[in-house]
């Protein structure tokens, strides 16, 4: 069964409890800054490894101090569900652990 859109107002009310994420278009969106290359590559692989858990993935961009992650639900017509803030939620808990800001 595809997961329901999100309403804009669920939408708002999951991001007031993700702090940095934001809706951009129909994709909620977060860039990470942390201290080195090597930080920022371990980030990209543990969140890879969230997605692969969650069976739900972003699109996960790599940079030199950075990582930036833009995230909707496909089979709900490209927009935001409740997967997409749960999957949000898991790389909150774990990026702080990385240095990430």
């Amino acid at each position: 069964m595809p997961a329901e859109p999100l309403s804009a107002q669920d939408v708002e009310a999951g991001l007031r409890e993700l702090p940095g994420w934001q809706l951009e278009g129909d994709r909620i969106t977060r860039t990470y800054r942390l201290p080195s290359h090597f930080a920022a590559a371990g980030l990209t692989v543990h969140v890879a490894r969230i997605q692969d858990e969650l069976n739900h993935h972003s699109d996960l961009t790599l940079g030199y101090n950075t990582v930036a992650l833009a995230v909707h639900t496909h089979d709900a017509g490209g927009a935001v569900t409740r997967k997409d803030l749960a999957l949000a939620a898991r790389v909150e808990a774990v990026a702080a652990g990385h240095g990430a800001q």
